[in-house]
């Protein structure tokens, strides 16, 4: 394929602008993977837990382990693109992750999903952080930026809001397996789009440092520590030695990954670009909004189903809303933005997801109507951090580190997302003895179920209102470094 130029400033010729928004066909198909993978299996667990026996912590690592391993490993794989080629990485990571969705159909045990989980996080890592540093690649007149962005953030949302409602039916006339066999046709429409549109990587785009293994390493220890520790917690005693011994790992890991990339000549994350404010800002407010999006999803599919008794189909049409606010507001986006600024819009938009993740902890028991307001406004929320926040992180930083910076967007909501999954599913094993999935219901064991959930719910709206005021904080500084 012959190398192609960047749609730049001036009036571009057709072929090239042709080019660039085939190529977005592609990108916006890998959003749409990660998007839709998590948020159409969440209906489907407990028709998981039911045919495969599955325990509650079990069927808390099928969603979990895809985030753990995707959130992990994005870092490592934003610096093999940076210095190997982005487009060349996103290639190979989607023929992986046909295959492994390929894999499902042969699933006969928990142990078997999750493994086939951990592979589809291997190549969501593989692929998602490159396609933000694609579309500021190929477009480098920031208007187009934020359309292609915008473009992109939509397939993404689209999955996101389409994903329990059609999990939901699908379900009432095919096994589960189906919902994850759907992301074969999505990264083949993405392979075509990327191959055709996006021009070959050149030597002089890329980062010259070698790769930092022993940082990756032990970076990655670090996270997969942090993410698993409070599961060892529950699935023995609080005094036992792997609990513990989790988090001992998990710190000195930190610890370590910490002086290393301080220490080292060329580290695998620069960790003074975390300190930019723009980049700092931005990171906080992408955790807190993939914090609710994730965890108000698992929670409302558990009350629904579990604690109301709610048919999956059901369950389905009642995020609906959600679906509407996302598809809706897409043509809003751009004018508030425009109206308000991106720093502001920035934080009314990440405080609104907070803020529905606070009416679902006090009135989600009370009614449905509570649920709604709820999605309501996460979806209206995320529908603008998923635009700014990470346009922000890469305007702040280096032009050759933008699929790191890519990567510390997904990163930083994937984690985030494990943080939220992890800390529900502790929190209900912790609270409501036996399998949720299996397990017979009594009004005892309903009510402390219900219990559980807003438990959980105020959990993750403390956590995320942290986050927001981080974002805050962090973008005054930058507002006062300017000033001055």
């Amino acid at each position: 394929m012959s190398t192609r130029t960047p749609v730049s400033t001036g009036t571009p010729t057709a072929p090239r602008l042709q080019d660039a928004w085939v190529a977005l066909t592609g990108l916006s198909a890998v959003f749409l993977f990660e998007m839709l993978d998590n948020s159409v299996l969440n209906v489907a667990l407990p028709t998981i837990g039911r045919d495969l026996h599955a325990s509650t912590t079990a069927l808390q690592w099928v969603t979990g382990s895809y985030s753990v391993v995707f959130g992990a490993l994005m870092l490592l794989f934003g610096a093999v693109a940076d210095r190997f080629g982005r487009r060349r990485v996103m290639l190979v990571g989607l023929v992986l992750l046909g295959l492994a969705s390929l894999a499902t159909a042969l699933v006969t045990t928990t142990g078997e999903l999750i493994a086939v989980r951990v592979v589809m996080g291997i190549a969501a890592a593989m692929t998602t952080p490159g396609s933000m540093a694609l579309a500021f690649r190929l477009f480098d007149v920031e208007s187009l930026r934020i359309r292609a962005l915008t473009v992109i953030s939509t397939a993404g949302l689209v999955g996101l809001a389409i994903g329990p409602t059609a999990g939901g039916f699908a379900l009432a006339v095919a096994p589960w397996q189906a919902l994850l066999l759907v992301n074969v046709p999505i990264a083949l429409f993405a392979f075509v789009g990327i191959r055709l549109g996006v021009p070959a990587d050149r030597a002089e785009d890329l980062h010259p440092d070698r790769i930092d293994v022993a940082g990756a390493v032990i970076g990655t220890t670090a996270l997969v520590g942090a993410l698993v520790t409070p599961t060892l917690f529950v699935e023995a005693s609080p005094a036992s030695w792997p609990g513990w011994t989790g988090v001992a790992v998990t710190l000195l890991a930190a610890v370590a990954f910490v002086l290393r990339e301080r220490t080292a000549a060329q580290p695998l994350l620069d960790l003074t670009l975390l300190t930019r404010p723009l980049v700092a800002s931005g990171l906080a407010y992408k955790a807190a909004a993939g914090l609710a999006v994730s965890g108000l999803s698992y929670m409302v599919t558990l009350q629904l189903q579990f604690a109301w008794g709610w048919a999956p189909s059901l369950a389905a049409l009642a995020m609906l809303p959600q679906v509407v606010v996302l598809l809706a507001s897409g043509r809003f986006v751009g004018p508030f933005v425009q109206r308000v600024g991106l720093g502001r819009a920035a934080w009314m938009s990440a405080g609104a997801v907070v803020a529905g993740l606070a009416v679902f902890a006090v009135g989600g028991r009370a009614g449905y109507g509570w649920i709604v307001v709820a999605i309501v406004l996460v979806a209206a929320g995320m529908r603008v951090v998923g635009v700014v926040a990470g346009n922000n992180v890469i305007q702040g930083l280096p032009a050759n580190r933008t699929s790191v910076g890519a990567a510390l967007v997904d990163t930083a909501s994937e984690i985030a997302n494990g943080v939220g999954i992890a800390a529900i599913g502790t929190i209900l094993a912790a609270l409501v003895s036996g399998s949720i999935a299996t397990t017979s219901w009594t009004p005892e064991r309903l009510a402390t179920f219900e219990g559980g959930i807003t438990v959980a719910g105020v959990v993750l709206t403390v956590i995320a209102a942290a986050l927001v005021g981080v974002g805050m904080v962090c973008a005054r500084t930058r507002r006062s470094s300017a000033t001055a």
